[in-house]
């Protein structure tokens, strides 16, 4: 049994993966066309590059398909309950660097943190007769976040778009989104809360659990820790 190694598919996070294991003396490259999802490695024997979307690559670790991967820290925690009883951090790699955070209006003056928002949406469900809404695609960190800081009378609502442009389209009030930047959030006259993002994430070489290894995969496994300096 070869060891799998799921790293991006394509775009930014892709290069620059290839980059840090490249600078770890580990090559990395497409194994055909742009369009074919198998991948090459060189300097350690025994691995095979498995190339799929980074939203992907946390079920392959839970279900135990591939052996480690990388992707954002932030979809680990949010695509896998319990992550870390099926999938472990093996390095942080120090790119894709983003925030996941909570932003309100401009025009909120007096909400400046989470107890103020808490204070907000109480006094929005008393008047409009519903909750107030939060536009996100990270319903479970955001929902833990929240529920960790007392806050209530909130719904979040899935945003499959531009999170930001939510608020302008009326269809939330808030939202919850990764940044960069904020050059974004601010763009669509949104605030960041004060207190810290919900999550700092970053891409992250993670292993798998539940994979299955064998003589070989173990031995790929000792053989790409020792070059990425990850000897225990």
């Amino acid at each position: 049994m070869t060891l799998k190694l799921g790293v991006p598919s394509k775009g930014r996070l892709m290069e620059k993966t290839f980059e840090w294991f490249g600078n770890h003396g580990v090559g990395m490259g497409r194994a055909g066309s742009e369009r074919e999802y198998a991948g090459a490695v060189d300097g350690v024997d025994d691995i095979d590059l498995v190339l799929l979307s980074a939203g992907e690559i946390p079920r392959e670790l839970a279900a135990g398909r591939i052996h480690m991967g990388v992707t954002g820290s932030d979809l680990v925690r949010e695509k896998l309950p319990m992550w870390d009883s099926v999938v472990t951090e093996m390095a942080e790699m120090g790119f894709g660097h983003a925030d996941l955070v909570i932003a309100v209006p401009d025009h909120w003056v007096d909400v400046e943190t989470l107890d103020d928002l808490d204070a907000v949406a109480a006094a929005f469900r008393a008047r409009h007769g519903f909750r107030l809404r939060i536009a996100t695609k990270y319903h479970r960190l955001i929902r833990n976040h929240l529920r960790l800081h007392g806050v209530a009378d909130y719904q979040l609502v899935d945003s499959q778009g531009a999170t930001e442009g939510t608020v302008r389209n009326e269809t939330a009030e808030a939202v919850a989104d990764i940044t960069s930047t904020g050059e974004t959030l601010r763009a669509n006259h949104l605030r960041i809360l004060s207190g810290g993002p919900v999550h700092k994430s970053q891409a992250t070489l993670f292993m798998s659990l539940t994979a299955p290894w064998d003589e070989a995969a173990l031995g790929a496994k000792e053989a790409l820790k020792a070059k990425l300096d990850l000897l225990d």
